[in-house]
């Protein structure tokens, strides 16, 4: 495993993390989610990342679990604030009273005193900016935070929210975390400029397009059972848009590719995004420790020029680019 700083920080972070969005607490049984863990943790990923929302609150319970008993120092912790966790009118948003109780809360499921990185989980269209970096500034000066970010915010958002920062002495954003692969390429051309030249490290979420840079999905075919494709609890509404013969097909076209290249194609699809000097670390998840030992291989590899053409060209037009699409929902709607 290779590591890298996190954005312009002096923390180091595993360039793969592992994440557990979707699998813990819900596809995953928590045994077999705590052997993911620890295997992770055992190959070189130090970097772990959660949210408090993710199976209902029940997923980060799980990785409290899994990482008790570890050295706290040894690892980077991130969870998350903004979606619903519950049914009070106030369990949502960025809120100065929803931040402040989420974070206490996530503590307590995650079995420790602090969180390595605090991250909104979409920018808040009702709740005034300045009151929710006040929360998480106070949450740094409180050490119950190290540092902050934000997920899926564009670049309007970004530049506005780091000069509120800059003029009221907040300590600054660090961290962005939206989701990036050869196929979902819409922050290339505003986003990262931004964050490069602001300090601000990619932290991102689904390097193989929910699984379909896989290649485990075929054209004609019905998805394998109890893929993600088919399940309604992890995600089947998301990968549904790439479930196209005309993008399947063309996936197919990087076999070749990865093989020329020594990778699997899910190797290949971290590796890919890990050729972006502003990201930190790729998100991976998994459901089993062989899918856990099989990604980390993807650390360290440095794809070649070639290589990088070659799955462009395969790809030809399907990537979608528009930094348009880079937009958070109102949590109320």
């Amino acid at each position: 495993m290779e590591y890298r700083r996190l954005g312009s920080t002096g923390m180091y972070v595993s360039e793969i993390s592992y994440g557990n969005w979707i699998t813990h607490g819900s596809q995953v049984e928590s045994d077999a989610a705590i052997k993911c863990v620890k295997t992770a943790y055992e190959l070189g990923i130090t970097t772990f990342d959660t949210a408090d929302v993710y199976a209902g609150t029940k997923a980060e319970t799980v990785l409290g679990k899994a990482l008790k008993g570890m050295r706290r120092e040894s690892y980077e912790l991130f969870t998350k604030v903004y979606w619903p966790t519950g049914t009070g009118k106030n369990d949502r948003g960025l809120s100065r009273k929803h931040i402040i109780e989420s974070c206490n809360a996530s503590l307590k499921r995650l079995q420790t005193d602090h969180i390595d990185l605090y991250q909104m989980h979409r920018f808040d269209y009702e709740t005034p900016v300045e009151e929710s970096l006040s929360a998480f500034d106070d949450l740094i000066r409180a050490g119950k935070v190290h540092y902050i970010g934000f997920s899926e915010w564009n670049a309007p958002q970004i530049a506005n929210a780091l000069k509120i920062q800059d003029e009221r002495g907040y300590n600054r954003f660090v961290s962005s975390q939206p989701q990036y692969s050869a196929l979902w390429r819409v922050i290339e051309t505003e986003v990262v400029p931004l964050s490069i030249a602001e300090g601000i490290g990619q932290i991102v979420w689904s390097p193989m397009a929910q699984g379909i840079l896989s290649g485990k999905y075929l054209p004609g075919k019905k998805a394998p059972a109890g893929s993600r494709a088919t399940d309604k609890k992890s995600g089947k509404g998301m990968i549904s848009g790439w479930m196209r013969d005309e993008v399947l097909t063309a996936v197919q076209k990087l076999k070749p590719i990865a093989e020329e290249a020594g990778l699997s194609m899910s190797q290949m699809a971290i590796a890919w995004v890990l050729q972006n000097p502003n990201v930190s670390s790729a998100i991976m998840g998994a459901t089993t420790p062989k899918q856990v030992k099989e990604n980390v291989k993807a650390s360290g590899i440095k794809l070649s020029a070639d290589t990088m053409k070659a799955i462009d060209k395969a790809l030809g037009n399907l990537p979608e680019k528009d930094p348009k699409k880079n937009e958070s929902p109102n949590p109320r709607a």
